[in-house]
């Protein structure tokens, strides 16, 4: 089985140059290969990626903007391998990574996996708080952080494979992002591919982002929910709404405050505190603590907001995605 490491990046060299060189640490003697898509950059890893030739097998491609997800297309229909394997440029690689991915696949194939992603030692404090809001079974039920309390895992697309047949099938990811990843998998299902979630297959995903690109992240996840629901009606869940019924319970909460009804305000501040406490031990840092209670504040409020105002439209208004959030969609230029 030949393996084929696809990475998009846009403006992000520095990012790819530390990608590559987690990759040269691999603990793999086998042969595979690397394929980098310059998505219209301006700040150009053509260099980044030279210096890296004689360490690791590139191939270097340069396109126009179109996207993530259709870069990511792109660059499994120029790849020679079988099995694609899919990563963001903002992630390092443990060196045990491949070995794990061949084991699972040689144990129990599957058409289309999806692994966890971890803080490095190395991140910022700011980075290891959004990790571990955007991990923890705390805020997203852990499905991020490695999970398997769901059904069917939903692989994301900073860490995730598939085979060629079935992107050849499913012809890969569509133009909306975010959200181009659940949406990809949920097509997979329905045409009969199953999809699984490895657990020793990790990345340390760095989300080099300051609070305010978060917010715009998770706003913008928000946003894509309630399309992917009018896709994919079958597969709603009510766990969707949680952000949402978040925020709607905190504006009622401080309302009764001034009612003289603090309880309801004092669950949240339990929860909050659940959160300090959570993540101060698992990084063995108040600080971190701190900041991760930031952190799930602006996901919760991001994501809710984000996703109240894409129902209404989506929903209610029954208005067009493309039309009402041209931001979420790019044109695809293959």
């Amino acid at each position: 089985m030949l393996f084929s490491i696809i990475i998009p990046v846009y403006n992000r060299p520095d990012e790819l140059e530390e990608l590559l060189s987690s990759l040269t640490k691999l603990d793999y003697d086998k042969n595979y290969e690397i394929v980098i898509i310059e998505d219209g950059s301006t700040l150009m890893s053509d260099v980044v990626c030279s210096n890296y030739q004689s360490k690791l097998n590139i191939s270097y491609y340069y396109k126009s903007n179109s996207g993530p997800g259709d870069s990511r297309n792109y660059g499994m229909k120029v790849a020679k391998g079988d099995y694609f394997i899919i990563f963001d440029s903002d992630c390092l690689i443990p060196s045990n990574y491949l070995k794990e991915v061949e084991l699972e696949l040689t144990n129990d194939f599957v058409d289309c996996f999806g692994g966890s992603d971890a803080a490095h030692e190395s991140f910022s404090d700011i980075q290891k708080a959004i990790n571990f809001a955007m991990t923890s079974f705390l805020t997203t039920g852990g499905i991020r952080g490695g999970s398997e309390k769901i059904n069917k895992f939903q692989p994301r697309s900073f860490n995730m494979g598939i085979s060629r047949e079935a992107f050849l099938t499913s012809n890969g990811f569509g133009n909306i992002h975010p959200g181009e990843d659940p949406d990809l998998s949920i097509r997979l299902w329905k045409l009969g591919f199953k999809t699984r979630l490895f657990p020793n297959a990790y990345v340390f995903h760095k989300r080099r982002i300051n609070w305010n690109k978060f917010s715009i992240q998770v706003n913008k996840f928000g946003k894509a929910r309630p399309i992917l629901d009018l896709w994919h009606p079958d597969y709603k869940k009510l766990t969707f709404y949680f952000p949402t019924i978040f925020i709607l319970g905190l504006m009622f909460s401080i309302v009764m405050l001034f009612l003289k009804q603090p309880i309801f305000l004092e669950l949240y501040g339990f929860y909050f505190i659940l959160i300090l406490l959570f993540s101060s031990i698992q990084n063995k840092s108040f600080s971190i603590g701190l900041l991760s209670v930031y952190a799930v504040f602006k996901q919760f409020w991001g994501y809710g907001i984000g996703f109240m105002n894409s129902f209404f439209k989506i929903q209610i208004q029954k208005q067009q995605p493309e039309k009402a959030f041209p931001e979420l969609f790019f044109k695809s230029k293959l």
